[in-house]
């Protein structure tokens, strides 16, 4: 008789009782709920740091494509600067200088695209001399709060409501 209450009270000891799995769990609730607000915000943050990054590889490959096509000046597309490196060599329509996904227009959280061309006839060949490129987000206050613009220039501005209005220098 007394060997097995020794033997229930050492088994006692080796585990956890419900109360205390019931204060473990109120903890790590209570913690994810902290957690869950700063991880959105972190995660804007992100895509937000994301669309810049794309922006300023956009505006460089913009030069390179001008460089290798200069008869056809800036590309007025997305697609024209991805294309798939196993269709064959780059082409002006497909120059294969950006990933596929970002040359689909939608990445990390933004939506990109190439607007505002401005086109010169030479030697019966539209140019394109002047581009935008913009990145707004999926879904304004989710993936994004701001819309960002950049022009042939590369002066890079912002859209605090998240669109295409971008008249502040970005930070």
């Amino acid at each position: 008789m007394m060997m097995n209450r020794k033997k229930r009270v050492n088994e006692r000891k080796n585990g956890f009782t419900l109360m205390e799995l019931l204060i473990v769990m109120a903890i790590i609730t209570i913690l994810m709920l902290l957690a869950i607000p700063n991880f959105s915000r972190i995660m804007k943050s992100a895509h937000e740091l994301s669309a810049r990054n794309s922006l300023h590889t956009i505006e460089s490959v913009q030069l390179e494509y001008a460089n290798r096509f200069p008869t056809n000046g800036f590309a007025c597309s997305l697609s024209a600067l991805g294309g798939d490196p196993s269709a064959g060599p780059p082409t002006a329509t497909a120059a294969q200088l950006i990933p596929q996904d970002l040359a689909g227009g939608d990445h990390s959280g933004y939506i990109f695209s190439i607007n505002n061309c401005q086109h010169i006839t030479v030697n019966g060949t539209d140019r394109v001399t002047s581009y935008q490129i913009t990145a707004v987000p999926e879904a304004v206050g989710k993936s994004g709060d701001l819309g960002y613009c950049v022009d042939a220039n590369g002066q890079m501005k912002q859209d605090p409501a998240g669109g295409t209005n971008c008249t502040q220098p970005a930070q």
